[in-house]
């Protein structure tokens, strides 16, 4: 591996145009250039072609020179990451589960529009991807909805997302028989979900799996539409209620003791949050409020 030290006193010798005003410019005494070129042409072959007043540059010698633009401009690219310096260029990445996902991206969006030098990389997952995607790097940010306990993680509360029980619009639902008249939309958290509120609604219920089960979606964004087509009832976060496009064709039962759960913010405890994620997380806090 080629020493940084030797490029660049290999970049200022081409630069000055001489040894001994590369010397002056490093700091160095001329000997010390000389030593640091001559490690150089063991390595890559002959570099320089002496001339009394003048330095010429062989094909190889080219070559290097590229190489050590090449190495500075990396080198500066690392520090600019290191030192964070912009929060208005980068990447901002977030893993979050569906429901809230669908209710974030757009706004996500809105501050990539103001900011174009961002780049904006948003995924939908369920808690363990989420929790793996962050302690691996591959995602800044993640939301869960339950706290971890990993001490590799940092975690605060960011929003509280209740789950609601939606109907087909008109429908009445005052009783357990009204819903299993209706029957049941599954999704792959539909099961949990319904049980977790509708024992609390309906204490004596006879559980979720003795529904008549009439559809299961498996993609967020959908759930609804069976719903809205009068095709049965299903429980899901508010946040993917909201975002559905034919409000009008459904409704919420509400509920007198609601579920409420908690989405936590989480990234790697070992290290703060970049500039801009941090003025990301702020924005999104302020508009999901």
């Amino acid at each position: 591996m080629l020493s940084p030290q030797w490029l660049r006193t290999y970049a200022a010798v081409v630069e000055a145009g001489s040894f001994t005003r590369a010397a002056d410019k490093l700091g160095l005494t001329q000997a010390a250039v000389s030593q640091h070129i001559g490690h150089l042409e063991d390595a890559c072959g002959a570099l320089l072609i002496r001339r009394p007043r003048q330095i010429e540059m062989t094909p190889a010698g080219r070559a290097l020179l590229d190489y050590c633009l090449e190495v500075s401009g990396a080198d500066q690219r690392l520090q600019l990451r290191l030192l964070d310096a912009s929060a208005e260029t980068g990447e901002i990445s977030l893993v979050t589960p569906g429901s809230v996902g669908l209710a974030l991206y757009p706004l996500l969006l809105d501050w990539q529009v103001l900011h174009r030098g961002l780049a904006v990389r948003h995924r939908f997952a369920p808690d363990p991807e989420i929790r793996d995607a962050v302690l691996d790097n591959r995602f800044e940010l993640g939301l869960l909805t339950l706290k971890p306990d990993d001490p590799r993680l940092a975690a605060e509360l960011f929003i509280e997302e209740p789950l609601e029980l939606v109907v087909p619009a008109g429908a009445e639902v005052r009783g357990w028989g009204d819903l299993e008249r209706l029957g049941f939309i599954d999704h792959p958290d539909g099961q949990a979900m319904a049980t977790r509120l509708l024992s609390r609604a309906f204490p004596d219920n006879p559980g979720v799996r003795r529904l008549p089960c009439t559809g299961f979606v498996n993609q967020i964004g959908l759930i609804l539409e069976p719903v809205a087509r009068g095709l049965g009832f299903t429980v899901i976060p508010r946040h993917a209620r909201q975002a559905f496009a034919n409000a009008a064709a459904v409704q919420v039962v509400e509920q007198a003791a609601p579920v409420v759960d908690g989405l936590w913010l989480i990234h790697r405890a070992e290290w703060p949050l970049s500039a801009r994620a941090g003025r990301v997380v702020e924005y999104l806090r302020e508009r999901m409020r």
